[in-house]
Parts: structure tokens; sequence; C-alpha cells
């Protein structure tokens, strides 16, 4: 039955990957700001912490959780953790991740690994602790973060657009073979934001007017006009929407 207010996520927790700063600190602030309390995971502890402490400011109390989404051990020990000390989580963010920019034949194997491990591997590490307590429950929400590269490609980012063509593709299968435990599973995919792993793109004046004519809104995004695709797609709003991927990209994805 639908809720009188479906976007309001107060008393329901949230975990977000990488949330100490850039986006993921932007859906971590759009979500207490709908009422939800958020768990700030990321491998830097003086950053989440900060993180964690605006969050707390603004609305329910927010957690850290420092461990790194690519060891496997690591996360199943701090998932079995948060939830025994703060109880279930309800909404999954998997935003965490990386990118390096440069000719496919200058990758070392270890560079492409990196990748694979920061942008794929993290997200199925993370989901998969989540996913039992969550079809015991008979609900949850799902979301990754995805990008433009999920669908079209540009050079020097061949194994970025690699790992996030194949969350885009674990988003929609997962969505599928989840939806009979009413979890949900959806994705989100960004155009250009002005955030710290991007401020080598918004500092070249070619690339960021190129930027600009590209897309039609004719602008960078900020980092705070993500949040409220977030929170949709982790309210009741969302919960007959699933293997969705939101583009939030001034139209760049619309437009040739």
């Amino acid at each position: 039955m639908p809720t009188a207010h479906p976007f309001d996520l107060t008393g329901r927790r949230a975990l977000v990957t990488g949330a100490g700063s850039g986006l993921g600190f932007a859906i971590a602030q759009g979500l207490v700001r709908a009422g939800a309390s958020v768990v700030v995971n990321g491998r830097n502890a003086d950053k989440a912490r900060r993180a964690a402490e605006t969050l707390s400011a603004e609305g329910a109390p927010s957690r850290v959780a420092i461990f790194d989404v690519t060891q496997p051990a690591a996360v199943t020990a701090a998932i079995d953790e948060i939830e025994k000390k703060f109880g279930p989580i309800d909404i999954l963010v998997n935003n965490a991740g990386v990118n390096q920019r440069a000719p496919l034949d200058s990758f070392s194997d270890a560079d492409w690994h990196a990748l694979l491990a920061g942008n794929l591997d993290g997200p199925f590490f993370v989901a998969r602790a989540l996913i039992p307590a969550m079809k015991s429950r008979r609900r949850g929400k799902i979301i990754n973060v995805c990008s433009l590269a999920s669908d079209i490609g540009r050079p020097n980012i061949v194994p970025y657009a690699a790992s996030k063509g194949g969350l885009k593709m674990f988003t929609r299968a997962l969505a599928v073979e989840l939806a009979p435990y009413n979890i949900q599973v959806n994705g989100i995919t960004p155009g250009f934001f002005r955030t710290e792993m991007n401020a080598p793109l918004v500092a070249d004046r070619e690339f960021s007017a190129w930027v600009e004519r590209r897309t039609p809104a004719g602008r960078w995004a900020e980092p705070a006009e993500l949040a409220g695709a977030a929170v949709f797609l982790a309210s009741s709003a969302a919960d007959y929407v699933t293997g969705h991927l939101l583009a939030v990209d001034g139209g760049f994805s619309a437009a040739y």
C-alpha cells in the first residue's frame, strides 16, 4: 500500500561505500536528509569520520565502517559487525570505484586487475555479504553507481568502461534474481560531475569546454545533484522499479 510520503526514509539504514567524499558523500547526505541513518564506508579513516560527523549534525546518527571493498574477508567481517552493532542494512549504495586513464597497451596486468577489483569485484563482494539477510527479511534496495562508460566508450578508459559495463549487467541480472524476494536492484549513471576524481578534467580547459558543448544542459554537474536519484531508488516510491539504470547526465546520453 502506498505511503503518504513515499520518499521518506525515516527508520531505514543505508551503507554507502566510498562515502568519505565526492559523489558518495553527496548520496549519503541526500539519504540522511530524507531520514535514513547512514554507515559511511571508506579506506581513509579520517575522511570517513569527518563525513560521518557532518552527516550526524544534519540528521540521524551516522556511523563509520573502514574496510576495503576489494577484500572479501574484510567485507564479510565488516558487514557482520555493522548489522550486529547498528542493525539491519536496508539500503546498499555501491559507490566506491577507481579510474586510471591511459591507452590500453600501456596498462599492466596489475593496473587492469585493480580497476576490475575496485569497480566490479567490490560491488559483488558487498552485495553478496548483504543479500542473505535481505532475502530473509524479504526487503532491500541495492543501488550501483555505474557510468556513462557503462554504455559508451572514449579513448584511454577501456578498462574502466569494461568494468562499468560489467557493473551494468551485474545490476540488471541481479535485479531479476532478487525480484522474487522483494529486493530492488538499480543503477545510477552519472554524467560529468565536478568531483575530486574529475578535478584534472575540470581543470583542462579544452576538455571542460567539450563537456559543456556535448552536454545538452551545457555544464558540469554538482555532486549534490546526484542525491535525488539515490533517494528515489532507495525509497518506497521505487518499489516497482528494478533492473533500471537512471541517467543523471544533463541529457548527455540522449544526444548525439
